[in-house]
């Protein structure tokens, strides 16, 4: 989620000219504007990966893929948010505003210690509004970690986890690929070993 809380109450249309003539990206939600913070190297790579790999796949299909600078407008929540990444399948969204998508199919984010929270509580929640969105995906950007919500026929979202090994399915763009390629050049933390204790005395 964008850290900084600016004072002054927005309305959609003023958010959208004021950003305009600003050079740094801020989200909005119901009149409040939040500016973003720089990404991890992390981050970059792990999205750079998967938009490069779904580019690819969605080549010659009714579908656009946007990294990190394509707004999404969500009229019902009053917000236009920043995804990591955002594919679009729908005809409405090639001809409507080049500035914002409306319909989008897949969202994905990557977490972070400042950011995980809202992505997965109230970020959700709004996303789930919008009544296109198919999957919404969570990646961990310090292990090897992919978290898939799946809207099903009947309304309902449905995680799958994916972890070292796994094949990561997105079934709204019938995509696979396998988790490793995910995390491609990505140099991930130790885990640190399990301290070496000796064996507790028995003094009964």
């Amino acid at each position: 989620m964008p850290q900084a809380r600016a004072k002054t109450a927005f309305t959609a249309d003023s958010y959208l000219a004021w950003e305009e003539r600003n050079p740094s990206k801020h989200e909005y939600l119901a009149g409040e504007i939040f500016a973003m913070v720089g990404a991890t190297d992390a981050h970059v790579t792990i999205m750079g990966n998967l938009f490069t790999l779904l580019r690819a796949h969605v080549r010659g299909r009714p579908c656009r893929v946007y990294m990190a600078d394509m707004k999404l407008r969500v009229d019902t929540a009053d917000a236009f948010f920043y995804p990591d990444l955002l594919v679009t399948c729908a005809p409405e969204d090639h001809v409507s505003s080049p500035r914002f998508k409306r319909q989008p199919t897949l969202l994905v984010e990557v977490l972070s210690a400042t950011t995980a929270a809202f992505d997965r509580g109230q970020k959700f929640a709004i996303y789930r509004q919008l009544p296109s969105l198919r999957e919404y995906v969570l990646i961990e950007q310090d292990r090897m970690s992919v978290e898939c919500f799946r809207r099903d026929e009947r309304d309902r979202w449905v995680l799958q986890a994916y972890g070292p090994g796994d094949q990561v399915e997105l079934s709204s763009l019938e995509f696979g690929t396998t988790i490793e390629a995910l995390y491609e050049d990505v140099t991930l933390p130790a885990i640190p070993d399990e301290p070496w204790r000796l064996p507790e005395e028995n003094t009964d």
